[in-house]
């Protein structure tokens, strides 16, 4: 995985807090990250999102979501669409849906980043980063 791939980054590292059912997790902060978080909030995928920082390096601290007794948790898959090698791009008439609408495709468009359903409703494409589901 590429240093500079920090939306991958951010994905396995709520992957394995899933995995071993963490509570919260650490990612850099970047104004990327902080996009992802705030729209994983807005659908529902975590709990909520806040800024720390060690030294000068600063980190988004995620609160993950888990259901019922067994604590399944809520994110049960996170995939990497755009990567750096290879960017995937749709218009908005092209746009994905994640599992016939239950989960959601992260994009990035020229009005922000935002889900499938939200560009669509906007009207815009723009670059698949991520589904979550």
């Amino acid at each position: 995985m590429a240093a500079n791939d920090t939306i991958a980054d951010m994905l396995t590292r709520i992957r394995n807090a899933c995995l071993v059912r963490h509570q919260t997790t650490n990612v850099p902060a970047t104004n990327m990250t902080r996009s992802i978080a705030r729209v994983l909030k807005e659908e529902g995928f975590i709990t909520d999102f806040e800024e720390t920082s060690e030294g000068i390096k600063k980190f988004i601290v995620l609160s993950l979501k888990y259901k019922g007794k067994n604590r399944q948790p809520i994110i049960r898959n996170l995939k990497r669409v755009s990567k750096p090698g290879l960017r995937v791009y749709k218009n908005r008439k092209e746009l994905p849906r994640v599992l016939g609408g239950i989960g959601i495709a992260i994009i990035s468009t020229s009005s922000g980043i935002m889900t499938d359903r939200q560009a669509r409703h906007q009207g815009v494409g723009g670059e698949v980063l991520c589904y979550v589901w």
